[in-house]
Formats: structure tokens, sequence, C-alpha cells
């Protein structure tokens, strides 16, 4: 069983879900949702490693794949599986290699930049990778979070400030697979091999690059839903969780 740290809401148990947050995050921002969600499935969500309580990530593997091998023990039988950006790209991840695993797939602003190449995406994560190459930390991870956040790294507590700084090593490794795609998620008949169905969610003001992907993932799934939350961000499970919960709830009917 995976060592991550597991947090788990009281639901209908005949419908399990697992629930992947995001970079920087912690699984607990998943708790508005799956109370919402607690007639219908019962959600379970790791704190990914490095994050929350889970313990650090190793350095080897590059972080994607490390957090995808501790992930994948956690789906014991076919399931609903959730995903918030780099969560989401797990989740992907996941559906495309064991297709037959996922009941529903539900991916919250997927952050796999490599299906959609976008100058001005790349260019910027180049940058935070520089600074952290540099041992510029701190200005690294208050750019990536300008832009991913939703965060002022100035405004955290010196706790949380520190955790945040440490955390964009994680980011810069897993940039390979999310820019270029190292683990293959794009491979020819990987998306189309799944056939539960998908819904692609977004927040209407995130970065124009989170539309071109949904549209990019979208042209080659076999049942697809694309749905754009008003006034959202990048961060929508944790400021709009009412209207994630209800674009979620819609996947999970249909399955």
């Amino acid at each position: 069983m995976s060592p991550m740290h597991i947090r788990n809401w009281s639901g209908n148990s005949d419908r399990p879900a697992l629930a992947l947050h995001c970079m920087m995050g912690n699984a607990s921002y998943w708790a508005p949702i799956a109370t919402q969600l607690a007639d219908l499935v019962e959600i379970t969500a790791p704190d990914l490693p490095g994050h929350g309580q889970s313990p650090d990530w190793p350095g080897d593997p590059d972080y994607h794949t490390h957090t995808t091998r501790e992930t994948a023990p956690l789906i014991q039988r076919p399931l609903d599986l959730i995903g918030h950006s780099i969560g989401a790209t797990v989740a992907l991840r996941i559906a495309v290699a064991a297709p037959e695993a996922v009941r529903s797939l539900t991916l919250i602003e997927p952050v796999l930049f490599a299906a959609a190449p976008d100058p001005t995406a790349v260019d910027q994560l180049e940058a935070i990778r520089q600074l952290s190459v540099d041992g510029k930390d701190e200005e690294a991870a208050r750019q990536f979070l300008s832009i991913w956040g939703e965060v002022d790294l100035d405004n955290q507590s010196p706790t949380s400030r520190s955790r945040l700084i440490r955390q964009i090593r994680m980011v810069v490794s897993g940039n390979d697979t999310l820019v270029h795609d190292s683990a293959k998620i794009l491979r020819d008949g990987g998306l189309e091999a799944i056939d539960a169905p998908v819904m692609l969610v977004m927040g209407e003001e995130s970065p124009p690059v989170i539309a071109a992907i949904a549209e990019a993932l979208a042209a080659r799934m076999q049942d697809v839903a694309r749905a754009s939350v008003p006034g959202a961000g990048h961060m929508l499970p944790i400021t709009h969780p009412n209207q994630v919960a209800g674009l979620i709830r819609m996947n999970l009917e249909q399955s």
C-alpha cells in the first residue's frame, strides 16, 4: 500500500472515488466537494508526496513518475478518478495505462502542456526551472505561485513560506513529463482507449493554455464533456467548490 497520508470522507461506500490534488496543495481541500458528493461516492484523497502529512519526495525517479507509482496501489477496483492540475495529469496517466480501472474521469485544469504547446507557458516554466537551478528557489516559487497558485508568497506564514519554497524542486522535476510528455501519456491509442465518461473542467480566468489543453485532449477521447466555471482561475476546487462539485456530479451520473 502507498505510504502517502490518506484522507477519507464518509459517503456511499459502494462507490469509491479517488481525488488527487494540485502541486503545493494538500488533500484537505477536497473536503467540501466530498461532502456534497457523499450521496453518490465515498472520496479518498492522498496527500501527494512532499505535501501535507505525506513523506517527502526522495528525489528519484522524477516527481511525476514517483507520484504515479505511489498512487496506483490505491486503486483496488474500478473507481471514479478525480484530479486537479498535476493531480489531473497523474489521473490521466493512470487512466491511459489502465483504462479498465476507471469508472469515470474528471480532470480539473490538467496541466499537460505537451498536449497543446504554448510558447508563453513553456517560457514561464523554463524561467522558473532556471531560477531553481541557479539556487533562487524563493523567486522561482514566487513566480510559479503568481501564475498557477493564486497565492502571494510574501503573505504566507514563515512555515508555509518555507514549505512552498522547498516544494518548487518538485515543480521543476515534474515539468519534464508535463512539457515534454516523457511518460508518453499522449501516445497513439492511449487517450482513445479510455471509454469511461470524461469531464474536463477549467476556470474561465485561467491561463489560455488550459483551454487549449482541454480542446486537444477532448479531440481524442470517446466520451467527453467540457465545462468552464465563470469567475474562476486555476484554483477553482478551493475558490469555487460548489460549482466544481456540481460538475463532478454530472460526470458521476453518466457512469
